[in-house]
């Protein structure tokens, strides 16, 4: 039965949450035979975070018990939708490892439906034609304090409404002249039952029926006959929906619909240092802040590949945090946490300098050169190993030497010893500077016996740095990618606009990095932790054979924790 599955992931075991045990009880009891789900986006925006918590939760939940999830565009509203933001969710679904067999639905599909359905309210005198504006409307609706008040056009005949209603379709109104309603309640203490709107006039063509309709049903509407056409079972979604629950058993209780899916709620993703309003993220995009919705600054899904997050570092971050009934907020760590994790057990080591020092070996034959034998993985055998070319003159970081050590640095200074990762011990002996006074080259003499790192004798080096031979290094742009804003609630009480916490150090830029040649080699996505410095990825969007472009993914560190010490 089940057509729901997931790509090989390290998710661990599923902990049990509240969704879970209606579920379980459900199926127990004999209420249901099997559970259908659904992950029904609008295609009006990219995917951030908090939608692969719903898809992990929604496909999960499908997976685990056997059912199906269904994937649904709710595609009511022309006039921000559009068929990249479509395919883009697809290609996300997809790649946190998820699939949605035969069953991918469009509310377009149930246009007609849709319009049955409301005509049907109308003869039974439990739908009006409203002819007020939009103030108009608002300015009767009342507060939550006092009751909302009747439209003047409330009492319109079935006859004339459904007239109204037909005329509405075939376009002889303006928009905004007349919408639907539905006749609840306007005294209701809950807003949205005070005769919510249900249909309004657009005239504009849809990516997909193009200009066959120019009326469209609004979501709380359409959503809810849409679960019950598919036979969907418990309708996950988030705790801003709790309100608009008692319209979705209103609705389905109205009419001759195939069954009544459970509408259950929980807490949406809040995640530190971020935002994820999508008014915000569009903000961002258009005011060029960032680079598009892929840049990988962003919450975006499409922004977090491209950084160098993997699926499953997605999936086990969701697992972690877990499904609750009140909205707090996520600390990003844990998501830069669950990314360190996996990126541990699968992404091979390489050498890489980002901010190079020349260094040169005295001593060591001139023009000659020789390769050392490097794990791809410390601790996982089954990676192999690679070749690291070494010669007379190689790069290490700037940082990795001080001419006046500090206390308890235990790298390379004048007269110290250090070791080359995976070579020789160096010692140096004398620096050159420019003249300016800064250092451009650091000599060093070798201990040849020491080939592999070991002395020979037995004496104790402190230090080991990494280094890339000069002779055969890769050049490459790094970008070193942080947290977009510098406070962890960008826009909150203290702060009314969220621009102002923007953390200008969240991008820098590095051209003349060196890298060690096996990288020549990298793929798109290709993912390595470059040792002692993080994990990074090359850039999908702008690295190029011979110009390349790696993203820092994350540090090897929680660096912002230390930062707080």
């Amino acid at each position: 039965m089940t057509e729901t599955k997931t790509a090989e992931t390290t998710a661990p075991e599923k902990a049990a949450n509240f969704i879970r045990n209606i579920v379980t009880d459900d199926l127990k009891t004999g209420k249901h035979t099997g559970i259908v789900t659904r992950f029904p986006p609008e295609p009006n925006g990219y995917l951030h975070i908090g939608h692969a918590k719903s898809i992990c939760l929604n496909f999960g939940l499908a997976l685990d018990f056997g059912g199906r999830c269904h994937l649904r565009f709710d595609d009511t509203n022309p006039t921000k939708e559009d068929i990249e933001y479509e395919d883009s969710i697809k290609e996300n679904v997809k790649w946190l490892g998820f699939d949605w067999g035969q069953h991918m639905y469009y509310a377009s599909n149930y246009f007609q439906k849709f319009y049955d359905y409301a005509v049907l309210l109308i003869e039974k005198g439990l739908a009006y034609v409203d002819s007020l504006s939009a103030d108009e409307m608002r300015a009767l609706r009342g507060t939550l304090n006092e009751p909302g008040k009747e439209s003047p056009y409330r009492s319109r005949s079935v006859e004339e409404n459904l007239d109204l209603f037909r005329r509405m379709r075939a376009g002889e109104f303006e928009e905004g002249s007349n919408v639907l309603r539905l006749k609840i309640d306007m005294a209701s203490p809950n807003i949205n039952l005070r005769d919510p709107v249900i249909y309004r006039i657009r005239k504009v063509e849809h990516h997909r029926t193009g200009d066959a309709w120019c009326i469209y049903p609004m979501y709380d509407y359409a959503h809810c006959i849409s679960d019950a056409i598919e036979g969907i079972t418990h309708s996950v979604c988030t705790l801003e929906f709790e309100d608009h629950r008692p319209l979705y058993d209103w609705v389905l209780d109205q009419l001759p619909v195939p069954c009544h899916p459970q509408q259950i709620e929980f807490a949406r993703l809040n995640l530190s240092y971020t935002v994820m309003s999508k008014r915000k993220l569009l903000e961002l995009v258009q005011e060029k802040l960032v680079d598009g919705w892929d840049d990988p600054r962003m919450p975006t899904l499409v922004g977090l590949r491209r950084r160098g997050f993997t699926p499953q570092s997605i999936v086990n971050f969701c697992e972690t945090i877990g499904v609750g009934k009140s909205d707090s907020f996520i600390d990003m760590s844990i998501l830069e946490e669950s990314v360190r994790e996996d990126l541990n057990l699968r992404a091979p080591r390489a050498m890489s300098v980002l901010r190079p020092l020349k260094l040169v070996i005295e001593g060591y034959p001139e023009g000659e050169s020789e390769e050392f034998e490097a794990a791809n993985h410390p601790n996982d055998p089954e990676m192999g190993t690679r070749k690291v070319p070494f010669s007379k003159t190689v790069y290490i970081e700037r940082d990795d030497f001080q001419e006046e050590p500090a206390k308890g640095f235990f790298r390379l200074a004048p007269g110290r010893e250090v070791r080359l990762r995976y070579a020789y011990i160096i010692r140096c002996e004398s620096v050159v500077k420019d003249e300016n006074g800064e250092i451009v080259e650091v000599r060093c003499s070798y201990d040849p016996a020491s080939r592999g790192g070991s002395a020979p004798d037995g004496r104790k080096i402190k230090g080991t740095i990494h280094w890339v031979s000069a002779d055969h290094a890769v050049d490459a742009e790094v970008r070193l990618y942080d947290r977009l804003f510098s406070t962890p609630n960008p826009g909150g009480k203290n702060e009314p606009d969220y621009r102002t916490s923007i953390n200008p150090k969240s991008i820098e830029i590095l051209s003349g990095c060196k890298l060690e040649p096996s990288l020549a080699g990298a793929t798109l996505e290709s993912r390595y932790q470059f040792e002692r410095l993080g994990y990074f990825c090359l850039d999908s969007k702008d690295s190029k054979p011979g110009a390349l472009v790696f993203n820092r993914t994350s540090t090897l560190r929680d660096s912002w924790s230390e930062q707080k010490k």
